[in-house]
């Protein structure tokens, strides 16, 4: 679903205020430079930046998810308690919310593997995006030749 910038903000409001209780007046905005988050907070600039593939890509309950999770940082650091991944408030706020600790990865960023190998051995799968010489290379597990599947 496409989000024009007023849309976003009132969105971003609005879930404050039914989960945490509290508005959220600050920026909030797109960056298409987010490759591998969902999105992201900036305590010095206040401000949050969510990632557009999962506005388009991911279903709606995942993209309040990740904007859930960026409000946890934001009210506990204005609140100036633990706001980082590994605090325990952190982790109690995220609890408490319903939030998601990671998003889930979209589907046009899955993985995609050409080459694949396997252990005469022990049967081990090897998946690889680049080829590699079976002559060279055993098998991690029980030192095995791998063959080309």
């Amino acid at each position: 679903m496409e989000y024009s910038s007023e849309a976003l903000a009132s969105l971003v409001n609005q879930i404050s205020l039914d989960y945490f209780g509290k508005p959220y007046h600050y920026e909030v905005m797109f960056n298409a430079r987010l490759r591998t988050t969902g999105g992201r907070y900036v305590p010095s600039l206040n401000r949050i930046e969510l990632n557009p593939k999962y506005a388009t890509e991911a279903d709606k309950q995942e993209f309040i998810g990740i904007i859930k999770h960026e409000l946890c940082h934001h009210h506990l650091y204005i609140e100036g308690k633990g706001y980082k991944h590994g605090d325990a408030d952190f982790k109690n706020l995220l609890k408490k919310t319903g939030s998601p600790r990671f998003c889930t990865p979209l589907p046009s960023q899955q993985e995609t593997f050409k080459h694949t190998y396997r252990c005469k051995s022990c049967g081990q799968l090897y998946k690889r995006r680049r080829r590699m010489n079976v002559a060279k290379y055993r098998c991690g597990k029980c030192r095995g030749r791998l063959v080309t599947v």
